[in-house]
């Protein structure tokens, strides 16, 4: 997949994320798929929430797949292989909503977007925690880049 950046945010903390959002909101062609990618603890579940607006989605680690209003939220930290997509049966899921944010899911995008409708845009956020930054009380900041996704 090649990847284009669309958008980058620099030391974004907690307090921003609502900012982050409202311009992700803008820039995001809906419906799409968006994978996030980034070290565990780095922020990927907390941004879902943020997104849907709800504090209590909890990460999806262990069901794989949640639902919540208009949104699909996946984890595919346990998935191994390639086929063991096919069984999450996405397609009956993602029926009308209007985002699929996937966690860990940049090493199957190919197989996911061949589980979407050619209606549905794909992006990647990348969330890397910014340690070389001052640590305040909301921990270290983080670095947002949001790219849009093409097949080769």
């Amino acid at each position: 997949m090649n990847k284009k950046i669309i958008r980058e945010w620099k030391k974004v903390y907690r307090s921003d994320l609502s900012y982050i959002v409202y311009e992700m909101k803008d820039l995001v062609k809906v419906p799409a798929m968006v994978i996030l990618e980034g070290d565990l603890g780095s922020g990927k579940t907390t941004f879902t929430q943020f997104f849907v607006g709800e504090s209590d989605i909890l990460s999806p680690t262990y069901s794989i797949l949640s639902e919540t209003k208009n949104i699909i939220h996946a984890d595919l930290y346990r998935i191994e292989k390639q086929e063991e997509i096919l069984q999450l049966e996405i397609p009956l899921y993602i029926e009308d909503k209007q985002y699929f944010f996937v966690e860990w899911g940049l090493k199957f995008s190919r197989r996911l977007v061949r589980e979407l409708p050619e209606t549905w845009s794909t992006y990647l956020l990348e969330i890397k925690i910014n340690s070389t930054s001052p640590e305040t009380d909301e921990g270290f900041s983080r670095n947002y880049t949001l790219y849009s996704l093409h097949e080769d």
